[in-house]
């Protein structure tokens, strides 16, 4: 059954179609997480410098990378509002999908500039000579992966918005097996290739990228459905209405994504503060938080698309039902991963650490504290993504870009620096800090999402003639 459609469709059609187009791309994002960890993998055994130098470098690349990511990602409500308005709407997707590459290759270029800055902002910040230098001639590498990546990126929202997701899950299981290898080879000098370390490493995650890329290329191509897009026929000629619509609609989202990875970036400072156990004991919680979070994020990636399909039908029924649909589906699945972090912490925690081990015990103490807090903040967090996953299929960005900046700048670093250091409560007060924020801004985007109706969020423009 096809998840594109205008028509009105019962609640429990829409929460099929919406699960449908769910687990594909959540499960995409949790492999996705899987390949970082395979650089972690390898270059950790290089040793502690290594990957001190590489976490200093992916910490802005995978900021940049992010950042992009939602700015081009914007293309998905905007090829979901063309195909409700009139699938199969070849021409405008195309135009839209040619425009969001040529904004994939100009900011992705940018992006690369800006990761170049690695050296400066590391001396800056006070790094040792030696990590900075080795953090600079990875990033020098790893930039050159930037581009291919933003424009995998932009493919991976056409697919999805065709009703294709499982693509971008077996194309991202893949690049798993081709990330290992490639860094099998590089890293160590194994298969024939030279030893080349943590550049070795930089090299594994280019070569992934582009047959990432180029896979994506070629399922576009041998099928059917998507193939008829012909999205890099006359690659060249340019649609600057398309383009700054996508801009319009992308830059809110990626200073979104900046404000709310840096709050995070900033506990992580402010834990290290207070002391080593600490921090090492939020790393590893947020990381646990983190794996749970893909899935309503993928949720959220569906809701845009959707809620953009009614957006561009204009029918009001429907955003609904795709916007609540949505927020049920990952209200539903947080409730029980917030089950788990109460239920079964010693179980998690052995994921990334052994929490038996008697070295790690003053760890696993803090970390066991902050995830019953994590568990608190999971509904909000899901609940948060998946509103503003669903605003985005209205096209609906800037206010819920405020929305965030406010809600985790000011009530969420408010309340960690307050309780964190003025009240005495240290690491567990600037996790309830985290969880104030995030609970601001579900009440806020969910607020906002209510009001749609009335703040004229599901009325499309008429387009001219």
């Amino acid at each position: 059954m096809t998840i594109i459609t205008a028509s009105p469709t019962p609640w429990r059609t829409e929460l099929g179609a919406t699960l449908r187009l769910s687990w594909p791309l959540a499960l995409a994002n949790l492999l996705q997480m899987l390949t970082y960890a395979v650089d972690v993998i390898f270059i950790a055994r290089l040793g502690e410098a290594p990957l001190a130098a590489s976490a200093l470098a992916v910490a802005l690349f995978g900021l940049v990378l992010w950042a992009l990511s939602g700015l081009t990602g914007a293309v998905a409500p905007v090829i979901a509002a063309e195909l409700g308005e009139r699938a199969p709407a070849l021409r405008p997707v195309r135009r839209a999908t040619r425009m969001a590459l040529w904004l994939a290759v100009l900011s992705g270029a940018a992006g690369m500039l800006l990761c170049l800055m690695i050296g400066p902002i590391s001396r800056a910040t006070g790094q040792q000579p030696e990590i900075t230098a080795m953090a600079s001639e990875y990033t020098v590498l790893i930039v050159w992966s930037m581009v291919p990546m933003v424009m995998a990126n932009v493919l991976r929202c056409f697919v999805s918005a065709l009703g294709r997701p499982i693509f971008a899950t077996l194309i991202t299981a893949a690049g798993i097996g081709v990330n290992a290898l490639a860094n099998y080879a590089f890293v160590f000098g194994n298969l024939g290739a030279p030893e080349l370390g943590l550049q070795g490493a930089a090299i594994a995650t280019i070569i992934t990228a582009l047959v990432t890329l180029t896979v994506y290329i070629l399922a576009i191509r041998f099928d059917t459905r998507m193939h008829r897009y012909r999205i890099f026929g006359r690659w060249w000629v340019p649609d600057w209405a398309r383009f700054w619509s996508i801009v319009r609609i992308g830059t809110p989202i990626a200073l979104t994504i900046t404000a709310e990875a840096g709050i995070f970036g900033a506990a992580a400072f402010l834990m290290g503060n207070i002391g080593t156990a600490q921090l090492a004991a939020h790393t590893v919680a947020l990381q646990i938080a983190a794996l749970a979070f893909q899935i309503p994020f993928g949720v959220g990636q569906a809701a845009t698309i959707r809620v953009g399909y009614f957006y561009g039908a204009r029918d009001t029924a429907g955003m609904g039902r795709a916007g609540w649909s949505a927020i049920m589906i990952g209200t539903g699945f947080m409730a029980i991963s917030c089950s788990a972090m109460v239920l079964m912490p010693h179980t998690l925690l052995h994921i990334y650490i052994d929490p038996d081990d008697a070295k790690n015990a003053v760890l696993v103490g803090f970390a066991l504290r902050y995830l019953v807090i994590a568990a608190a903040f999971q509904l909000v967090d899901g609940l948060q993504a998946v509103a503003a996953g669903a605003l985005r299929g209205l096209q609906d960005t800037r206010i819920p870009m405020w929305i965030a900046i406010f809600s985790y700048w000011v009530p969420g670093i408010g309340v960690a620096l307050y309780l964190g250091f003025a009240a005495g409560w240290g690491g567990t007060g600037i996790w309830i800090g985290l969880a104030t924020g995030l609970a601001v801004a579900a009440a806020l985007l969910i607020w906002r999402w209510v009001l749609r109706d009335a703040t004229g969020l599901t009325r499309r423009p008429v387009k001219a003639k």
